[in-house]
């Protein structure tokens, strides 16, 4: 039976809920917006099948990818609506091609992020762009499972433990399910995103896009709309929510050891932004946005060889040098509990709180400039 002891050992990918035949394990946020399991003694039969799923107690060995490619699509308007590269359009087309389905995150009409499905080509704009924010999955493990029975082939995308919850899920492997994660930096509460949103009244003619690139890839804003005029238009060091996300003071605590990086979750492909780009294959870069896509199976690169994309082959190890998420876990920040205790009382102006308690107080300062002076 899961007890979560420690709120670092769930990564809330909602495996053991959806795998639980009794309805016995029901998810509950905390104080923090996040999900955890809650078990009803009532119901639970301690089968331990809720434990044999769970993605942090069965944790996959690391691994290296067998091959690593920088890769963009040939339409330039997806490419411009996409975060990066735009080459999830091009594996949920094929999908779809296929008579598929692909599952992805988007926005319902309340501006959550959720997990969902889609069947038309059309629909794939919900999917596209980032969204930082921890998503849904409610039963799309149990939606997944339904489709592969039924021979339909699926493309599943999320974060690296998502994916490696799907898997624990569906416990046997399916020749009709690819697998495609992110490079994942963390991920965010989703109650201090609906915090920050609800300052903007969002309607169903809204937009939100955490990376516009129409004038940069590579120095990206963020930009709030509201029946197609301009709320916010902010880079990444103006938007505060961008600085708290990227100050990890609102990360899942298991993002702190997460237990699917380093080719722990077992895609098939992992697809994020080729960071570094300029300086690994300068010809390559445009600034318009490109994937790093890392083959992890034989199926993947099957599935991905047959893409009509502008692609080269990289090497794995100097591309990781700027993309570090994808084996290094981010360290917990000091005053991250300190952040939650008081976000009721100072809202988001609690970040340039904190950013002031970080600098050294005047006397420590005076101090330290003394003993340098002395020591030279």
């Amino acid at each position: 039976m899961i007890s979560i002891k420690s709120k670092y050992d769930c990564c809330g990918c909602e495996a053991c809920a959806q795998r639980c035949a009794h309805n016995a394990i029901s998810m509950k946020r905390d104080k923090e917006g996040f999900l955890y399991p809650i078990i009803d003694p009532n119901k639970c039969t301690k089968c331990d099948i809720c434990e044999k799923v769970c993605p942090v107690i069965n944790q996959k060995l690391p691994s290296e990818p067998i091959k690593t490619y920088a890769a963009k699509n040939k339409d330039e308007i997806v490419r411009l609506q996409s975060s990066s590269g735009g080459i999830f359009t091009l594996l949920a087309t094929k999908t779809i091609n296929n008579g598929g389905v692909v599952f992805g995150a988007k926005f319902d009409e309340q501006w959550k992020v959720v997990h969902d499905y889609v069947e038309t080509i059309e629909d794939l704009a919900k999917f596209r762009g980032s969204k930082y924010v921890q998503s849904r999955i409610n039963d799309n493990y149990i939606k997944v499972e339904q489709f592969l029975k039924q021979g339909r082939q699926v493309l599943f995308s999320g974060t690296p433990c998502q994916i490696a919850g799907l898997k624990k899920y569906l416990i046997k492997e399916y020749k009709n399910l690819i697998c495609v994660d992110i490079i994942c930096h963390g991920v965010p509460s989703p109650m201090i995103w609906q915090k920050y949103k609800a300052q903007f009244e969002l309607s169903y003619t809204s937009s939100i896009s955490f990376r516009d690139k129409s004038n940069s890839w590579k120095t990206y804003e963020v930009v709030v709309s509201k029946d197609q005029k301009e709320v916010i238009r902010e880079t990444v060091g103006q938007n505060v929510y961008m600085k708290i996300f990227l100050s990890d003071l609102c990360l899942r605590p298991s993002c702190a050891i997460c237990p699917a990086k380093d080719g722990k979750s077992k895609s098939d492909i992992t697809i994020a932004d080729f960071w570094g780009i300029q300086y690994i294959h300068p010809e390559f870069d445009d600034d318009k946005g490109c994937n790093l896509v890392l083959i992890n199976s034989e199926k993947g690169l099957n599935f991905f060889n047959k893409l009509e994309c502008d692609k080269i082959e990289s090497d794995f190890n100097t591309a990781i040098k700027y993309n570090p998420s994808y084996y290094k876990s981010v360290s917990e920040p000091k005053y991250r509990q300190y952040f939650f205790d008081n976000f009721d009382k100072y809202g988001f102006s609690i970040y340039n709180k904190i950013q002031k308690e970080q600098q050294p107080s005047l006397i420590r300062r005076i101090a330290s400039r003394i003993k340098r002076m002395i020591s030279e």
